[in-house]
């Protein structure tokens, strides 16, 4: 844990983040799970997945969500911006 003894910077990071403009893909992975939740789908240990991801155009709709292993789901191969290459 990299902030045990001092506690976590949450506004510089969300700063961060504006800068990086990851806050609205992150508002929008956030909707999606909890679409799935509203399902009534059991994910716990897993993650939902974009069949066609948010940065290459993909959206929120249930068809473009997937629930998959978190090992599937992290495997692929990221780009530096942490998108799929």
């Amino acid at each position: 844990m990299p902030y045990k003894n001092k506690p976590r910077p949450y506004k510089k990071e969300y700063e961060q983040q504006k800068e990086r403009k990851e806050q609205p893909l992150r508002n929008a992975r956030e909707r999606a799970r909890r679409k799935i939740d509203k399902l009534g789908i059991d994910r716990k240990g897993k993650d939902v997945d974009h069949i066609k991801a948010l940065t290459k155009g993909g959206t929120n709709d249930r068809k473009n969500l997937r629930v998959v292993s978190k090992n599937k789901n992290r495997s692929f191969k990221r780009k530096r911006d942490r998108s799929v290459a």
